[in-house]
């Protein structure tokens, strides 16, 4: 007997409907046009995107990614090609924050006119905005809504506590948190600090308690428990690591890159006076710069140093002028000279400005700003001292810290705070202090919104015990007290609302403050 075989199988008939259904679907997509909205793919500062949810400031802030003022452009990464004018128009950040924009290709990219606030969440929304292809078209298709967040890094200072159980001690005070925290041990005397670019870490020279001499300071590190946006995880408070002892050679200043490669000290040898000079650090990529190898600087004796901008030079004062010399062994060939300019006060953060100070014949000072391409141009001069000068990263303005001589009989001078518009050299009086507040010290915030200084009181004769520490100023004064004080700043173009601004006690009680980047 024969069997008819069928024509179609059953899987063959599954096959063939699937296939007609899936036609029938791509007929319908077809016929529609693109359905598919476009969409932002990534965002610089977020590693999870919030897309099409409401999320409160709350929730913001728990997924939120801190930023320093160094983080000036954030990206945005579309799946198509974008109408750049309606996404200009839609994009929104809360609160306002000036930019400019900027496009490559799926790119876009939004640079901040001035650093972000500190202690601040942003939020950041896109919604309405069209790809080329809708443009084109001219529908209403617009992009799919975008909502993210960013946040600033808290507003943090350092100093040297004089109080208590903080005496002599590193102190971390978190501002926007109103947090305290000691870094240092009680073993140490803290006597000269500087943090690392990314706020992980503290350069700091100290002392023993057990040792009165000034000049048996070491430089340590020590972990301020904060993290960088690019680390995953952050080293716990207070761990201290030695950099460079002090069993031939007496340390006694320095400085860090900006870079935080590298580190400078003025050393000198105990047992040969005349050998003294420039030592630097190279600071390793792993993270181990215990284990680095100081390296001489072969060059003239000098006296006060600052590394610049770029990390490759250092700047030293050298007989009636300054002498700009390469990090490397050989320094003997300065890579440029200034006879005229016997101090470097202070370098803009491109390089391309310095704050130079010219000693006159006559004892009177004068501060220079002298650029990259040769203009010297004469900002003041006083018959005083000029203590310190900070560029600001958010304005053409330089802060200064200087004195007056006062008239009399005997030699009193008297410290005052101004800010100078470098491009009228209009001048802006801040703050005048009391005379015998000669041993002030001065800190620009990152954001150029706030100054920090110090109020210290001095004694002729401390009484001492074997449990009492004596804290001294660099001019070998003991230390009785000293206040903090925080100024808030607005730019000079603001006069009528800057001239309320009155600076503020901090309820602490220290020395030599620095605001943490």
């Amino acid at each position: 007997m024969i069997t008819k075989k069928a024509f179609f199988q059953p899987l063959d008939r599954i096959a063939i409907a699937l296939m007609l259904l899936l036609i029938l679907v791509i007929g319908l997509i077809v016929s529609q046009g693109d359905a598919v909205r476009a969409r932002v793919r990534e965002f610089t500062w977020k590693h999870v995107q919030l897309e099409q949810k409401d999320i409160s400031l709350t929730d913001f802030t728990s997924q939120k990614q801190k930023i320093g003022a160094e983080y000036r452009t954030f990206i945005l990464t579309f799946s198509r090609p974008m109408d750049t004018k309606s996404i200009e128009e839609n994009l929104k950040i809360d609160p306002p924050l000036a930019g400019t924009f900027s496009w490559a290709g799926r790119r876009m990219g939004y640079t901040f006119l001035t650093p972000a606030p500190y202690g601040t969440t942003y939020k950041v929304e896109l919604q309405g905005g069209k790809d080329k292809f809708a443009t084109k078209q001219r529908n209403n298709k617009t992009i799919q809504p975008f909502k993210t967040a960013f946040s600033t890094r808290d507003r943090v200072i350092l100093y040297i506590g004089a109080n208590n159980e903080d005496q002599g001690r590193l102190v971390l005070y978190n501002l926007t948190q109103e947090q305290k925290k000691i870094l240092t041990p009680k073993d140490l005397i803290v006597t000269d600090f500087q943090p690392f670019p990314d706020g992980q870490k503290i350069l700091f020279s100290a002392r023993p308690t057990t040792n009165q001499d000034l000049l048996s300071a070491q430089l340590y590190t020590v972990t301020t428990g904060f993290t960088a946006p690019h680390r995953q995880k952050a080293e716990a408070a207070g761990k201290v690591d030695l950099i460079l002892d002090n069993k031939d050679y007496q340390n006694l200043k320095f400085d860090l890159s900006p870079d935080g490669q590298t580190i400078v000290v003025q050393r000198g040898n105990k047992a040969n006076p005349n050998d003294f000079g420039l030592w630097f650090i190279p600071i390793s990529s792993d993270n181990s710069e215990q284990k680095s190898t100081p390296v001489r600087l072969q060059s003239q004796p000098g006296g006060d140093f600052m590394i610049t901008p770029d990390s490759k030079a250092v700047a030293v004062a050298q007989g009636q002028g300054t002498a700009i010399l390469p990090l490397q062994s050989d320094g003997t060939k300065p890579l440029d000279f200034f006879p005229q300019f016997g101090l470097v006060q202070a370098f803009s953060e491109d390089g391309a400005q310095a704050a130079m100070v010219k000693f006159n014949t006559d004892y009177t000072r004068d501060l220079f700003l002298v650029t990259n391409q040769g203009v010297q141009k004469k900002l003041l001069s006083t018959t005083g001292s000029i203590i310190n000068c900070q560029f600001d990263s958010a304005s053409p303005t330089l802060y200064c810290l200087l004195t007056q001589l006062l008239p009399g009989e005997y030699y009193q001078e008297q410290p005052y705070l101004i800010a100078i518009d470098l491009k009228t050299k209009q001048q802006k009086p801040l703050l005048v202090l009391p005379p015998e507040q000669r041993n002030v010290q001065m800190s620009l915030s990152p954001d150029g919104l706030g100054l920090l200084f110090d109020q210290i009181q001095t004694q002729a004769a401390p009484v001492t015990s074997s449990n009492t520490q004596i804290l001294t100023t660099d001019d070998g004064e003991a230390i009785a007290t000293s206040s903090l004080w925080l100024m808030p700043l607005l730019p000079i173009a603001d006069p009528e609302v800057s001239a309320d601004l009155k600076p503020e006690q901090l309820p602490l009680i220290g020395f030599h403050p620095r605001w943490l980047p």
